[in-house]
């Protein structure tokens, strides 16, 4: 009997309650794609390693919710901003703290490390952008020019440039080694929440609130393309490792771009909700969001994407004809000068006035003194961060692709035709009854052929008891749904619920009651992502002068809708503490109706 196993493009891994209380930032390690920091509201960064659910170390020191997190290239290092303007830096490996650095005025919104050197980067709600030297514990140079929060920054992969995005609409370029700006980049009419280095060309991508995804040429400083989507905002973006495509993220949905010209060569519907950050590794994108206080990390299997060729969504031009992609590996533009060794001394980066350095101080000793790492699981600790030695990390990591779970219904494409005929619709039978023959399918799928026929004929004799009355209860039941379900598509809400309790059966009411949830949670999330924008906007807008009866008549529609909404919130509220598929949806209402708090 051959069998045939059908995996699925995009899947949940895992989800995790990862603080105590609400998380606030979170960020993947980009080698291994295995790391994950969390920072919650108390204070703490938690380490975990992707797919297990016990936290590996819990770093404490901070005093005020954590803002922003990133880890190094090597994932020995993490640095974490909070919401006081203060920064932490510890060493993974030896479990300790390493720096605290001070001297922002308000949240660090981004940080970033130096792709070689011993600097970091950060980016704060003061709008300023401040380089850091860890070894010597003091600011390198301040970097003054945004207007409003700095939300995303990246340095170069020759670790020549920085790139900063902005709550002002802007993306800046900056020059580290003459400390000031090469080129200021608009376009965007919304705030820009993401930018990113294409791995090898002089390209940056950026992503915005105002749902584009720009691409800018870094030698002739001007837009190379603009993608448009109707979507929600763009919440981060990741070159594939070759270079041949851009992954973005948006509220559900993973798109996969090109730029020259601009097309989208796949959608894949991912249902990660608001993602916050996206690795990959071992040819499997791992994207990682958060609701309150849980975390949950999704893998899409990027060999079932489109990353090439002439796929388009709606993407062509005033019927210009399109140009042939570039094949993978070739470049447009000038490629990266990169060290010829990690070890290499990064470019001489010009040092701002002794006022701006900071020298050590007992304060700062202090700090440091207090702030602890605390292993939580020594076995997983030992495993990832067991200190390195002279030649490299020890022991290997454990790199293998995270299995992809099976197709719902397609588990098994060929069956034994013999026992599939006897049987009445799976779909007619309850959860342990086709767990039975879930068994009894595996274990012929991997016996030969004569002890498949024994487990087939002892499977059959399981099965066969009590099937005559399990037909007669599922038959009934079946047609009391038929029942309820023809009046409910009649429009008739109240005559449904009626015959539904009518019934006296709790099987049926329970299956009702969870598809009038299942439909109520889904209108209720369309009508928010479509009007709830348009309700709050017309309540905000200054009165108008003379009279408007029209007017008047929506705003008076808008604010009876706005109190119904505000009813339901508190409902919403309540539910979203609950676990499994409800909960979760609950929970994403939750957060799409926070503008009515």
């Amino acid at each position: 009997m051959a069998v045939s196993v059908a995996t699925k493009t995009a899947w949940k891994l895992q989800e995790i309650t990862a603080h105590s209380s609400n998380v606030s930032s979170l960020v993947l390690g980009k080698s291994s794609g295995r790391l994950l920091a969390t920072g919650g509201d108390d204070c703490r960064v938690n380490i975990w390693s992707v797919n297990k659910p016990n936290c590996i170390m819990s770093l404490t020191g901070h005093t005020t919710p954590i803002e922003s997190l990133q880890i190094n290239t090597n994932e020995e290092l993490i640095v974490a901003g909070s919401q006081s303007g203060s920064i932490r830096v510890w060493d993974l490996e030896a479990a300790k703290i390493l720096r605290t650095l001070l001297g922002h005025k308000a949240n660090i919104c981004s940080l970033d490390f130096h792709p070689f050197g011993s600097f970091v980067a950060s980016g704060s709600l003061d709008t300023n952008i401040k380089l850091w030297d860890v070894r010597r514990k003091g600011c390198v140079f301040r970097y003054k020019g945004h207007t409003q929060a700095v939300r995303c920054l990246r340095f170069s992969p020759d670790g020549k440039w920085l790139a900063s995005a902005a709550d002002d609409h802007t993306v800046k370029l900056w020059d580290l080694a003459a400390g000031k700006i090469m080129f200021e980049f608009t376009g965007h009419t919304g705030p820009v929440n993401v930018v990113e280095f294409h791995p090898n060309e002089y390209l940056l991508a950026s992503g915005s609130s105002d749902r584009t995804v720009r691409f800018w040429d870094l030698e002739k400083f001007q837009v190379v393309s603009c993608i448009e989507e109707e979507a929600t905002p763009v919440r981060c973006v990741l070159f594939n490792p070759d270079g041949s495509c851009l992954y973005s993220g948006f509220q559900d949905s993973l798109r996969v771009y090109g730029w020259e010209p601009e097309r989208c060569f796949d959608v894949v519907l991912v249902n990660w909700g608001k993602v916050a950050d996206l690795s990959i590794c071992n040819n499997q994108l791992i994207g990682v969001s958060f609701a309150q206080s849980t975390v949950s990390s999704f893998v899409v299997d990027l060999n079932r994407v489109t990353k090439s060729g002439s796929i388009l969504h709606g993407l062509i031009r005033d019927d210009k004809p399109l140009v042939q992609p570039t094949p993978a590996g070739s470049s447009l533009r000038r490629i990266y000068d990169r060290p010829s060794t990690s070890c290499s001394k990064p470019q001489r980066v010009k040092h701002n006035s002794e006022s701006e350095r900071r020298s050590p101080s007992s304060e700062d000793d202090r700090d440091e003194k207090e702030s602890k790492a605390e292993i939580q699981n020594p076995e997983d600790y030992k495993e990832i961060f067991q200190p390195k030695n002279s030649i490299s990390r020890t022991p290997p990591r454990n790199n293998e692709p995270f299995p992809a779970p099976p197709e719902d219904g397609d588990v098994f494409k060929t069956v034994h035709t013999e026992a599939m005929r006897k049987l009445p619709p799976l779909l007619h039978y309850p959860a342990a009854l086709f767990l039975l023959l879930h068994r009894a399918l595996y274990l012929q799928a991997v016996k030969n052929q004569s002890q498949a026929e024994l487990v087939d004929e002892e499977a059959m004799s399981q099965i066969r008891k009590g099937h005559e009355t399990m037909c007669v209860v599922l038959t009934s039941r079946h047609k009391n749904l038929d029942t309820v379900r023809a009046v409910w598509s009649t429009g008739d809400i109240k005559t449904s619920v009626d015959s539904a309790v009518a019934i006296n059966d709790l099987s049926v009411v329970s299956c009702w009651l969870g598809w009038v949830r299942t439909t109520g949670c889904t209108s209720l999330k369309l009508i928010l992502q479509r009007f709830l924008p348009l309700i709050t906007d017309i309540l905000a807008a200054p009165p108008s002068v003379g009279v408007d009866i029209t007017r008047e008549e929506r705003l008076h529609k808008c604010k009876l809708c706005y109190k119904q909404l505000k009813n339901i919130s508190n409902i919403v509220k309540n539910k979203s503490g609950l676990s499994g598929r409800h909960g979760s949806a609950f929970r994403e209402l939750h957060l799409l109706m926070a503008v009515l708090e």
